[in-house]
């Protein structure tokens, strides 16, 4: 087997880990090591793009430490049929490339993945010491992400949450069936103890020492996961449900979608079920809508014929056009939750609709001003000066939206 240069590596290992979707920097503890000594800082401007709940960019290397990997799920690139080119980084190889990177302001951070080879323990132990290297030797302050193995031992995963910000455990797919049947080395009550461990030990870091008064550092950015969309049956319907139960058992940042797509390797026979990427958009903006919109998982979907989202429409205007008594809304007078419920309304626009009606009553174009596209607003919200009328109950109205939206995004 030829030796592969770090260049070679990195072009394998980074394409390899694009399959990974958990990478985010939000909920990180502050910290600039300008202040403190060292380098790096998870603040600031500064390649794999995640955006934190406010906005900012955020610029990780984003790697496997290997796609060499000792499971054969039917669904991953790296499975062990599948036939790929293999690479593998050394400890001092990981930590010099991520030092090299942020001195050159490519990125502000790592997020680092892996393929099991040899034995779980084996290499959780060599991505923790990757985590101890740059935060002790290299006195390296900027936002590190470990993805975590279930079958490690306890004590690795709790050393990793010593010096990484965020610990994330795969949950692989919705359901038990579909791990048991497309991942069947893989075990679902390993991962649920890993994951209800992982979420004690955080919260048990969480309350301040008797000693000290002080809360002792662990993943101060608690633990996300990451599983599948397509690769089984499993409805839009199903996916929800099953993340509703994951936020309320392990009290996560997120849950991340991966959409499946048949790999371009003949050894996958899996189906290629509705629009892949579309279709994780989707689940993502009903995501979203549960944790901040403060809808439940069983209304989203109501008067779905097939528990599946609607693909040519976002889901919060698909409810409202099924909920159409719930509208008009005024804005000058509604509570927040009911704000909420307005198709093309967002939190910050709601809060800063919330704050001028204080001063002054709103226009439609005053709205129209404050969020993206009026056209979508319109029909569900009353005004001064403005009612829909007969508008919200048109028989057309869902064609005309979409048109408007479609015709506005040429610009």
């Amino acid at each position: 087997m030829a030796v592969l240069s770090v260049r070679e590596k990195l072009a394998i290992l980074s394409d390899a880990a694009k399959y990974d979707a958990s990478c985010a920097s939000s909920g990180s503890a502050k910290r600039d090591s300008l202040r403190s000594g060292g380098i790096g800082s998870t603040e600031g401007s500064g390649i794999c793009h995640s955006y934190a709940p406010d906005g900012r960019c955020i610029s990780l290397l984003k790697i496997l430490l290997t796609n060499f990997c000792i499971y054969d799920c039917s669904y991953c690139i790296n499975r062990s049929s599948s036939n790929v080119r293999r690479a593998r980084f050394s400890v001092d190889e990981v930590v010099k490339l991520t030092m090299d990177f942020y001195r050159r302001n490519y990125i502000e951070g790592l997020f680092l993945s892996s393929g099991v080879i040899r034995s779980p323990d084996e290499t959780m132990g060599e991505m923790v010491e990757v985590a101890r290297r740059l935060r002790i030797e290299e006195k390296f302050g900027g936002y590190i992400h470990l993805k975590t193995i279930p079958e490690a031992s306890a004590e690795l995963i709790e050393t990793a949450g010593l010096y990484a910000d965020r610990l994330s455990i795969n949950v692989e797919l919705p359901t038990d069936e579909g791990v048991k049947k497309l991942a069947p080395e893989k075990k679902p009550e390993t991962i649920r103890l890993s994951m209800a461990k992982l979420r004690r030990k955080i919260e048990e870091k969480a309350e301040p020492t008797l000693q000290s008064r002080r809360r002792e550092r662990f993943a101060p950015g608690g633990q996300s996961t990451q599983m599948i969309v397509g690769a089984d049956r499993t409805s839009d319907d199903g996916i929800l449900r099953a993340s509703a139960r994951l936020y309320g058992s392990y009290d996560l940042r997120r849950v991340y979608y991966s959409a499946f797509s048949p790999i371009p390797d003949s050894s996958s026979a899996l189906p290629l079920q509705k629009p892949p990427l579309m279709r994780e958009h989707r689940l993502y903006q009903a995501d979203w809508l549960m944790r901040f919109y403060g809808f439940s998982q069983p209304e989203i979907l109501a008067g779905s014929n097939d528990g599946m989202l609607d693909l040519a429409i976002d889901p919060k205007l698909a409810w409202a056009l099924r909920n159409r008594g719930r509208f008009p809304v005024d804005v000058n007078r509604a509570e927040r939750e009911a704000l909420l419920r307005v198709p093309g309304l967002g939190t910050k626009v709601i809060d800063r609709i919330i704050e001028t009606r204080r001063h002054r009553r709103l226009r439609l174009e005053d709205v129209g001003r404050l969020c993206h596209s009026v056209a979508k607003v319109r029909p569900f919200i009353i005004a001064e000066g403005w009612s829909p009328g007969a508008l919200t109950d048109k028989a057309g109205l869902r064609q005309a939206i979409t048109r408007s939206c479609e015709q506005l995004s040429l610009f």
